[in-house]
């Protein structure tokens, strides 16, 4: 069975909590245990994408959306959109930089992760974190 929820939030820091907070809630209503290991890893990747948005995103944008889809094999797909036009991309970190780090922990933490354009309308990047074995 897929089960898919979407919300939007504003865009301020104090919504970075709060998708972390209805992803996890979302999954567990949905049968993914709080010891669920891919429940662990979509609410850091929320955490990381809903972050990027916040502090990168288009400074005009009043919100973003979170979506989070439940497939039916146990694995988890996270998509945070906005109407930004630069894609996010890896990029190198010195030692003792303060950020910079969180597309490297998404693609250490994702089966895999992308972004799709929107056209005019921005982009959504997504992640996806398998069900365990």
């Amino acid at each position: 069975m897929l089960r898919r929820n979407s919300f939007r939030l504003p865009r301020h820091p104090a919504s970075v909590g709060l998708a972390r907070r209805r992803v996890r809630d979302h999954l567990a209503d949905w049968g993914h245990g709080h010891d669920d290991p891919a429940l662990a890893d979509a609410v850091l990747l929320v955490s990381e994408l809903a972050t990027n948005v916040v502090r990168h995103g288009p400074l005009l944008e009043r919100e973003f959306e979170v979506a989070v889809t439940a497939l039916a094999d146990g694995s988890c797909l996270i998509e945070v959109s906005d109407e930004g036009q630069l894609e996010p991309r890896l990029r190198l970190v010195g030692e003792w930089e303060e950020s910079g780090r969180g597309l490297h922990l998404v693609e250490n933490v994702a089966a895999a992760w992308g972004v799709w354009s929107r056209g005019r309308h921005g982009q959504t990047v997504w992640a996806l974190v398998l069900a365990p074995t």
